[in-house]
């Protein structure tokens, strides 16, 4: 099933299950609980983010070609950082270039989000897909001067500003993706393919990743795992390709879809 939230009309929020037409039925009841997809069409007037997260984990070097364009070792455990659910961005709507703590250095990052869909602690590896609720397209957007000169030697400061999370268009149920490790994955800038790969290059896969996560630590439903960008990001390239006002960006994973944003200056 592929799974919208959204606002209708009267300005109240929804999840529907998007059917093969565009159209899509109302679901009634939790998503991460016992849903029930109804007859009734969903009145849509604006499509969100699919999911509200209880919380952002982000895993950084996770495909090997990439820690390799970075300059970096491959790391021996998953690179752990954070976003604020305050970050996450819809679809179509504006990552918004930093205008306070103002950079000129922000790049983009494809990556391939896993949902949480029931509470998760001390999972074994064979058994962590059966803790998702599905899958989505994420856009890790990274001030690289805030990450790595600016925030203290940690990541957070440089990746978790407001609209630096954009997730979408849909949730894909996991019984639809039984393999979240052979999906292509692309981010095009201005209708130009500046990633381009596999999620098969990941160092850790992820079931490896959620028994990581979840290892002494409850993963609760609606956590969003965002889990490493291939190589082709902004800032290994010679000169440094960096975002703009005025550009398009859009993350594609086959299988989920196509997340489109515009660049804007927060200003």
């Amino acid at each position: 099933m592929k799974i919208i939230r959204y606002s209708d009309s009267s300005g109240q929020i929804h999840h529907a299950a998007q059917q093969a037409d565009g159209s899509a039925l109302v679901i009634e009841g939790c998503i991460f609980g016992s849903p029930k997809v109804t007859d009734r069409k969903a009145d849509v007037a604006k499509l969100l983010a699919p999911v509200d997260p209880r919380a952002i984990l982000c895993i950084g070097l996770n495909y090997k070609f990439h820690a390799e364009e970075s300059g970096m070792a491959i790391p021996q455990h998953p690179v752990l950082f954070m976003k604020s659910p305050g970050a996450v961005q819809n679809p179509g709507d504006p990552v918004l270039l930093p205008s306070v703590l103002k950079s000129d250095s922000v790049d983009y990052e494809c990556e391939l989000a896993v949902v949480i869909g029931k509470a998760a602690r001390n999972v074994k590896k064979a058994d962590a897909l059966d803790y998702v609720l599905g899958y989505t397209c994420a856009n890790d957007v990274s001030a690289r001067d805030w990450q790595k000169n600016g925030g203290g030697g940690q990541w957070c400061r440089g990746k978790t500003f407001d609209t630096f999370c954009p997730l979408g268009p849909v949730l894909v149920t996991r019984d639809e993706i039984p393999n979240p490790n052979a999906l292509g994955i692309r981010t095009i800038l201005n209708g130009v393919a500046v990633q381009d790969w596999n999620t098969n290059d990941m160092i850790f896969d992820v079931p490896t990743l959620i028994e990581f996560l979840s290892a002494d630590t409850t993963l609760l439903p609606g956590t969003v795992i965002i889990t490493g960008t291939p190589q082709g990001v902004g800032m290994a390239r010679k000169p440094p390709l960096w975002m703009k006002a005025g550009d398009t960006v859009t993350v594609e994973i086959d299988g989920i879809g196509s997340l489109t944003n515009p660049v804007q200056d927060a200003a």
